[in-house]
């Protein structure tokens, strides 16, 4: 067994984890991080290969968003929202102008969770209607709402939870609930199934269509072509909102300033957080489009949170934009999934009996593990814990001994370093990869 260097339980025992039995929790000790790496108190190193939550966009102690943060402290450390705030006007502008056609406001949050309840507050007052479809393997937050409208796991000790959610199957061609055997195939059964789902739900009942863009934490799953716009087109034929989760997935993750915009598909409502400003300060918020924030003109919005658009939170969103503008992080992002991760983990892959399958989009990627390519067999089981899931936490041991920090989630891996993360560092990281993937494979076998 790989030895990890970490914080017991014991020595933390004043700060509750979360998603953890306290008694068993070992933790990292971060003394210092910069770009995308971090050092513990021993000196050692590990490249941040999941930006902590996959939200630390631009890379730790970005000089330009501490000098943001302390430029503002200087000025106005804190304004209640009922305030009028110059550099929350302009981060809600600069937003506002990068988000698909039609957008017209930002209502902001303290982070993703609160904005999928208030888009989902504002869909069901705009349509008068209750219902709410949203995905299995999706997640969408921890609070009330957003708990309830998460498809997998997470979910379960939460229940019963709030009325008016209903999950469907979302396209996944790799494990097809549809049994297509090509994208064609997949989309359109995806399509098919949920406008069924609509149907027995009654249209009239239904008033929004939740979905992440890109399937995040299950699995970094991509919708087929066609398949947002046939989304779009059913919602708009039964006067459905969509609304897009891009909580992960927006400022610049996948090249895109939100993924949406990869397909061309403009929603009714879009939940932003992590990425805005790279969890230097907590943000959220919803993009508002001009129809739906017309309803709120004469009539109260019923929701509020002490620190909607905190001005340092709002700082460094705007600086945050203006860095990914200066330095063209967006035509690179595309450049590096294309020209590196892409290519890379396809040779990976053809070298590991126990990669199954590798996707993704930009720097956002997915190597998905098996026992058997030919049956598909996970590496792990779904929901594994304890002896089960060994083999997963053997693999993340390896990479960490190797000096990668890695996210893995079920029995996949998933990539998503700081987007300033360097050509050269990424190379390193694919090859420590490269080498604790004998682990899995040893597993396999």
């Amino acid at each position: 067994m790989v030895r990890q260097r970490g914080v017991p339980a014991e020595g933390n025992r004043v700060v509750m984890t979360s998603w953890s039995a306290q008694n068993h929790v070992s933790q990292l000790q971060i003394a210092a991080a910069e770009g995308a790496w971090l050092t513990d108190p021993g000196g050692r190193r590990y490249l941040d290969l999941g930006s902590q939550l996959i939200n630390v966009n631009l890379g730790h102690q970005h000089p330009r968003l501490v000098d943001a943060i302390q430029r503002q402290a200087d000025v106005l450390c804190t304004a209640a929202p009922s305030f009028a705030v110059e550099v929350r006007t302009e981060a809600a502008r600069l937003i506002v102008e990068r988000s698909p056609a039609g957008m017209e406001r930002v209502f902001f949050t303290n982070g993703g969770a609160e904005a999928n309840e208030n888009a989902v507050r504002m869909a069901r007052i705009h349509t008068g209607r209750h219902k709410v479809l949203s995905t299995y393997r999706s997640y969408h937050g921890a609070t009330a709402t957003a708990i309830t409208l998460t498809g997998e796991p997470r979910r379960w000790p939460s229940e019963p939870g709030v009325p008016g959610v209903v999950h469907f199957f979302g396209p996944y061609l790799y494990r097809s609930p549809f049994h297509a055997t090509n994208e064609t195939d997949e989309c359109e059964r995806a399509l098919d199934h949920l406008e069924q789902v609509v149907t027995f739900e009654g249209p009239h009942t239904v008033a929004a269509v939740l979905l992440e863009s890109i399937v995040g934490t299950n699995g970094v799953l991509l919708p087929p072509e066609g398949y947002l716009a046939g989304v779009r087109e059913i919602c708009d034929r039964y006067g459905i909102l969509l609304i897009a989760d891009e909580v992960m997935v927006g400022f610049g993750r996948v090249g895109e300033w939100f993924a949406v915009d990869h397909w061309d598909v403009s929603p009714d409502l879009i939940c932003f957080a992590k990425g805005v400003n790279s969890g230097y300060v907590p943000l959220g918020g919803v993009v508002v489009s001009a129809d739906v924030a017309a309803t709120f003109d004469e009539r109260p919005f019923p929701g509020g949170l002490t620190y909607s658009g905190h001005p340092l939170a709002c700082a460094v969103a705007a600086e945050s934009i203006r860095v990914f503008t200066d330095e063209q992080l967006l035509d690179r992002v595309r450049k590096i999934g294309e020209g590196l991760l892409q290519p890379e983990l396809e040779a990976i892959a053809e070298r590991h009996p126990s990669v199954g399958e590798v996707r993704g989009l930009g720097m956002f990627y997915a190597v998905e593990l098996v026992r058997d390519r030919s049956t598909r067999e996970p590496l792990v089981p779904f929901n594994a814990s304890g002896a089960a899931a060994a083999p997963m936490a053997e693999f993340a041991a390896a990479c960490k001994e190797g000096g990668v920090w890695p996210f893995v989630n079920s029995n996949r891996l998933h990539i998503a370093p700081p987007l300033v993360t360097s050509e050269s560092d990424l190379r390193l990281a694919l090859e420590i990869i490269d080498s604790a993937l004998d682990v899995a494979d040893a597993a396999a076998a």
